[in-house]
């Protein structure tokens, strides 16, 4: 990355179906656009008018081991990534889980596209990074998480920003947050990016009222 060339990433709160929204966020520096978009085509034709440095996906971007394919039903349910997760106390839909199959497989045909083009793509998981931020998921309290966001740094989003909005703004700033040497790749260069705060090794503080066992918060994805 050149000396002071600008940040400009754009996060993807990637839907498991075409049919149903995937929203958008660029970022440039700490100011936040989005854009709600439904093909791959719309989605790379974005990316490619943005130009972004980094491009994190709320979405999976790996397989289990011993898994060909998200359809082969051999080999383990979890990554080193999720089990990463689990050690932490953070809720996820593991890979293998219904609905995430379908996730699962736009993702990675995603990833597959645009690194072709030469953009660096990333696994990103807005509520690892809300709970190690220690502000809500936008289930909990939408207004909540815009608040946090806001307090991070984050501008540019209206009261009325959608939960699809604020997980990619999310998945966007964690990127930052990466080129600024302030995140971390869970699990190796395939795994989970979160951001590296004070107290990383330790269990997000939703651990003692949420199942280990229990799932991912549920996206639009």
């Amino acid at each position: 990355m050149a000396k002071n060339a600008p940040l400009v990433i754009v996060g993807i709160d990637l839907a498991g179906s075409p049919q149903r929204p995937t929203v958008l966020c660029v970022l440039h520096d700490l100011r936040a656009e989005t854009l709600v978009t439904f093909s791959d085509d719309e989605i790379i034709h974005f990316v490619k008018e943005t130009r972004p440095t980094f491009v994190p996906i709320d979405a999976p971007h790996s397989l289990p081991k011993g898994r060909c394919t998200i359809h082969d039903r051999s080999g383990e349910h979890l990554r080193e990534c999720d089990r990463a997760l689990l050690r932490r106390g953070i809720r996820f839909f593991p890979v293998t889980l219904g609905p995430m199959r379908m996730l699962t497989e736009r993702g990675l045909a995603l990833k597959k596209r645009l690194t072709a083009m030469g953009y660096q793509t990333v696994e990103c998981y807005p509520g690892a990074a809300q709970d190690l931020w220690e502000i809500p998921r936008q289930h909990q309290d939408r207004l909540g998480l815009l608040t946090g966001l806001r307090k991070l740094g984050l501008r540019g989003l209206k009261k009325t920003a959608t939960s699809d909005e604020l997980d990619a703004a999310t998945a966007a700033l964690v990127g930052r947050w990466f080129l600024l040497g302030q995140g971390m790749m869970l699990g190796g260069k395939t795994g989970i990016l979160i951001p590296a705060v004070n107290g990383l090794q330790g269990r997000s503080k939703h651990h003692k009222s949420e199942s280990k066992t229990s799932a991912r918060v549920a996206l639009p994805q």
